[in-house]
């Protein structure tokens, strides 16, 4: 079966007034269908700009990327964005409510720029908001009203709301405390055994333990498990070196990976 997502050696490059400074480096991934996937890592470590092209937000510099067999890279922006609006639906750390509004009317947002008819947009937010388990009562209540937990429920239905076939969630529990994160994690696992993909960006590693895979990305490139034990175990021998050598010649960084070759960064154009 083809993958949901199949992202080859990809590169995200960024030019800026210092010179090229590289995001991703070399990416491959592959995440099979109804997978849940966690992707782990530091600030900085390229997880937003990874979570932004695979999401259809950005483009990678060179690379191919296969969403559902579809090669994006190859795709118009009007294409990209009906991806997005028909396939793919985002929840964020933050919510993203408008806080005005009542819970229904944020759920129906999406379907406002579809050719649904208005009585279709309010079955279909409700039957998402049915789905993560919202009591009806709160249906009718404006976003701001609602506690974090609720608020990140409403998110999720809205993410819910086009049927989409991968869900992508950055950071979803880092505003909720324990109770209400594992509650939130427990609706991502029923999206799934609905069939849904998903994938996770957490810096969490008892978040990261719901999925069912992690993997770990550093200054750009992805980690195995094992790979990422291995470089902790590095940097903690590291470490201890500096100790006994009263910290003369002990690190904690570890290597700057090497970038490639300038002349190659210039024949690779800067979207």
């Amino acid at each position: 079966m083809t993958p949901a997502i199949d992202i080859r050696r990809a590169w995200r490059i960024y030019e800026t007034a210092a010179g090229y400074t590289p995001a991703l480096r070399g990416v491959t991934l592959s995440v099979a269908r109804g997978e849940f996937l966690a992707i782990m890592g530091p600030s900085g470590s390229g997880k937003s700009t990874l979570m932004n092209i695979l999401g259809c937000l950005d483009r990678p510099t060179s690379g191919t990327y296969l969403l559902e067999g579809i090669d994006v890279t190859e795709l118009s922006e009007d294409d990209l964005a009906h991806v997005r609006a028909s396939r793919l639906g985002f929840v964020f750390q933050s919510f993203n409510l408008l806080p005005r509004a009542t819970v229904l009317r944020n759920v129906m947002l999406p379907l406002v720029y579809s050719d649904t008819p208005p009585r279709d947009r309010e079955l279909a937010a409700w039957r998402a908001l049915r789905s993560v388990g919202l009591p009806e009562e709160h249906y009718l209540h404006r976003s701001n009203e609602l506690s974090g937990g609720q608020m990140q429920r409403v998110a999720i239905a809205r993410a819910l709301v086009n049927d989409p076939a991968i869900i992508f969630a950055d950071e979803p529990t880092g505003n909720l405390d324990t109770a209400t994160g594992e509650m939130v994690m427990r609706t991502f696992r029923r999206m799934q055994a609905r069939g849904k993909t998903i994938v996770l960006i957490t810096h969490d590693p008892e978040v990261s333990a719901w999925a069912d895979r992690t993997v770990h990305i550093r200054d750009g490139k992805l980690l195995s498990d094992e790979e990422e034990r291995a470089y902790l175990a590095g940097l903690a021998a590291r470490e201890a070196g500096g100790e006994k050598d009263g910290g003369i010649g002990g690190s904690s960084l570890s290597p700057a990976p090497t970038s490639p070759p300038r002349s190659k960064l210039l024949g690779v154009p800067c979207l």
